[in-house]
């Protein structure tokens, strides 16, 4: 099974949710991600992506996850999902991306990921996967509410635990 060029196209968008009645401007760091004084709990980004033929394949390859639930239409109608389904973990893989581009972004560390698969996703399907700030540790780090959905329905459900820089801790090293 070869992909078209249409599977191929990357579709994807990004939503950054922010409140914008506080007072301070957020300001980015050397790399365009927040630091640690820049979040604040319930501040949160969206990904979204269109899983293809072409990723299914794709993530066959790097991953070597070659299960025929993903790759045979014919084997995976005999199972319960009633057809081939994505990898959990290329739908898991949009966490990151919001991570590592929009919250906290750029320089962030992952440190830790739970997750709970709760429903299939498709080729076709759109994956919504978003992070909101749920606790502002100490040192930079921070635990994030990690959700993965398709048309509203909860797909992937977990928490992440990030480490990030801080502006202050920046500015205390330069002066000592």
């Amino acid at each position: 099974m070869r992909p078209t060029r249409d599977a191929c196209r990357v579709e994807m968008f990004y939503h950054l949710s922010i409140d914008t009645n506080t007072k301070d401007l957020f300001t980015m760091n050397d790399q365009n991600g927040y630091d640690v004084e820049d979040l604040h709990v319930g501040m949160s980004a969206t990904v979204a992506k269109t899983i293809t033929e072409a990723d299914i394949l794709l993530f066959s390859a790097v991953s070597t996850d070659v299960n025929a639930i993903h790759l045979n239409e014919e084997y995976a109608a005999s199972t319960p999902f009633k057809g081939r389904i994505a990898h959990g973990m290329l739908s898991a893989s949009l966490i990151s991306a919001v991570l590592a581009n929009r919250l906290p972004g750029p320089g962030t560390i992952y440190l830790a990921q739970d997750l709970k698969f709760t429903a299939p996703v498709r080729p076709g399907d759109t994956v919504h996967a978003t992070v909101t700030v749920l606790e502002l540790g100490d040192k930079g780090r921070v635990t994030l509410q990690t959700t993965c959905t398709v048309k509203g329905v909860t797909v992937i459900d977990g928490q992440a635990q990030v480490k990030i820089g801080s502006s202050a801790r920046r500015a205390a090293s330069r002066q000592g």
